[in-house]
Order: C-alpha cells, then structure tokens, then sequence
C-alpha cells in the first residue's frame, strides 16, 4: 500500500464530510493516521466516527483535539473556504497548516497564501481527483505549497494516494518511486496544485465530450434505415444505403474497454452505465459544470494559449441546459424573414 513509503503518523483534522471528505477519513484511519473529523452534519460525523475516526461537534471542538502543529484539511465547495477559514485563524497558531482539499481557484490559493503567513500559519492547496471511488482505488493529489509544509504532510499524502501498484511503472523510470509514482505530485508555490487541477478538469470536459460526440454519432448511424423526411426544410440523406446500422452502443463501449487506444477509466464508467441502463433513460442531459471548465479557458485566453476542444466542450455543457435557446430562436426568425422558412417542430425535425 501507498502508505508504507512514510510510516509515521499523523494527526489531521477533516473538515467536510461528505461523499469524497469522509472517505478520505476512512483511507487516512485505515492508514493508522489519527483523522478528527466535523461537518455541518451531525450524522456525517457519527458515520465517520463508526468507521475508527474521532469526531467534532464544531470547528472549535476539532482544533482543541488536534497536536500543535495542527493540520486541518477543508474538504467542502468552494464557496465555503474563505469563511472556514475565517473561523479557524484564530484558532490556530504560527505553525499550524490549513489545507483546502476542494476545486478553489487557485487565483483565491495565491492570495490565501498571502494572507495566512501573516499570522504564521502555511497554506496548502490539494487538487483531488478520484470522486466517490478513492476510498479503495486512492486519491490522485497535485499539490501546491511551501517545501515545509508539504514535506510535513508527506506521510498524509502516501495514504490517500494509490500507490505505484495502480498502474505499470513508465518505460525508462527505475528505481525507488518517485511521489508522482505514488499518485501525488508537489507541483510548485501555492495555487500550483489547484492550477494543474483546474487544467485536469479542463481535459476532463473534452474527454468526455469526445466519447459523447462519438457514441451519439453511433448511436444514430441507422438513419438510413428509416423513412425519409422530403420537403424544403429539410436536407435529405442522400446515401441512405451506407447509414444501415442498427449500433449497439452498450456493446461496442465495451468492446472498446479491451486493447482499443480510447481506454479509459471514463470509458470504464460509461460502459456500466450503458449496461445498467441502455437508454439512459434516468437522464435528460442536463449537464452541469462546477467552475473549473471556465477557469481553465480564461488562463487558456489570459496566457494566449489556444484550447479548442476544451472550449467547445465547455460550450456544449451551456447548450445543454438551453443556454443556446435564445440564439437558436434568432437563427428561425433571421431564416423565415429571408426566406420564409417555416420553423419545424421538435419532433419533426431529425
């Protein structure tokens, strides 16, 4: 296991329970780690405290359990750090480290930074990725923060991370396993880690964007096979012969799992899905975006740096939730003014 590179423990508070907070506390305790953990929710904190961690009723009740030098991870959205950490500053003292665990921009980690060596205390940002399936397969973790303070933390992140069993060791790397090896990278000063983070989930959109596109191309590829619609709205398949496959996309995503070069652990997920539900059916396509898509494009426009699929999968989110709906509304009444095109209905139109 990742967490016998740094045998010594750690003592660290865990605020924000839920469904990736919680887990890591579990990984930590499993770890021998000694986690103290609070969260807005009674029962989340009862949950934990069943699973080997020791509990808090308040912010106050956590820092008093913990050894100075105290380290306490925030694990809750982004709009809730600032006044979290608010509340812990004059709890704590000089040497005492906070962690922000969640999706900050990491614009906010720079100027947290700042702000929190006036007082002594270091500021660590953590970029997690692993979602609600790391307490087993372990927490991907880009790091940002002062040389001190991480290597203080080392042991911590050697527990959450998977380990260099996860995957096979690149060609031409030897040796004893370097962090990233391990599944957790120092990437630099603070907001480091956030930024690579943030570029992550940037990349994340586009790949699942791709496999979207892909599967919806396959999934319409029977065309064909239907009855044509002929009129002056709408432009015919001219071939229809050659759009004659009647594709099964739970099948073929998992066919694509075994050698193909588009295997990935999204694919991995889709393929449970489509298996589980073929149509999908429980989801309207609504798609949502926490943040991190958008910051992604505006360092991408502040550093003049082209990302294009990034930015069209971004785009493809707001069209989800009927952002476009107004633009497409012009598009209809620019066509029936110039040309007297009569606007097909949903369910006409292919």
């Amino acid at each position: 296991m990742s967490g016998t590179w740094h045998a010594r423990s750690v003592q660290l508070g865990m605020i924000g329970l839920g469904r990736m907070g919680a887990n890591m506390a579990r990984r930590l305790e499993e770890h021998d780690h000694d986690c103290v953990g609070f969260d807005v929710n009674p029962a989340a904190v009862q949950a934990v405290t069943a699973d080997g961690a020791s509990g808090a009723g308040t912010v106050e009740e956590l820092v008093a359990q913990l050894v100075a030098p105290r380290h306490v991870w925030i694990m809750l959205p982004a709009g809730f750090v600032d006044a979290t950490i608010d509340q812990l500053v004059p709890l704590l003292e000089a040497g005492d480290t906070i962690i922000d665990g969640g999706n900050s921009w990491y614009h906010n980690d720079v100027d947290r930074a700042l702000q929190l060596a006036e007082h002594g205390i270091e500021y660590v940002d953590v970029g997690v990725s692993g979602g609600i399936h790391g307490l087993e397969r372990g927490y991907c973790l880009m790091i940002g923060g002062n040389d001190g303070a991480v290597s203080e933390l080392v042991p911590i992140f050697d527990a959450l991370a998977p380990g260099v069993d996860l995957a096979e060791r690149t060609i031409g790397r030897d040796g004893d396993p370097a962090s990233e090896e391990r599944g957790w990278l120092h990437c630099g000063p603070p907001g480091a880690g956030h930024f690579v983070k943030m570029v992550h989930n940037g990349i994340e959109y586009g790949m699942m964007a791709a496999y979207a596109e892909g599967l919806n191309l396959l999934a319409h590829a029977n065309q064909g096979a239907e009855d044509q619609q002929h009129d002056a709205e709408t432009a015919p398949l001219e071939q229809p012969e050659y759009y004659r496959y009647p594709l099964d996309i739970s099948k073929i995503t998992e066919v694509w799992r075994r050698g193909s070069v588009v295997t990935s652990w999204l694919l991995d997920l889709t393929a449970q899905a489509l298996d589980a539900d073929p149509d999908l059916a429980a989801y309207e396509g609504v798609v949502s975006d926490s943040g991190e898509g958008r910051w992604t494009i505006n360092a991408a426009v502040d550093l003049g740096v082209p990302v294009p699929a990034l930015s069209s999968a971004l785009f493809t989110r707001f069209s989800s939730r009927d952002r476009d709906l107004v633009g497409n509304k012009v598009l209809s009444a620019m066509r029936a003014g110039f040309g007297g095109h009569a606007e097909q209905k949903k369910d006409e139109a292919r």
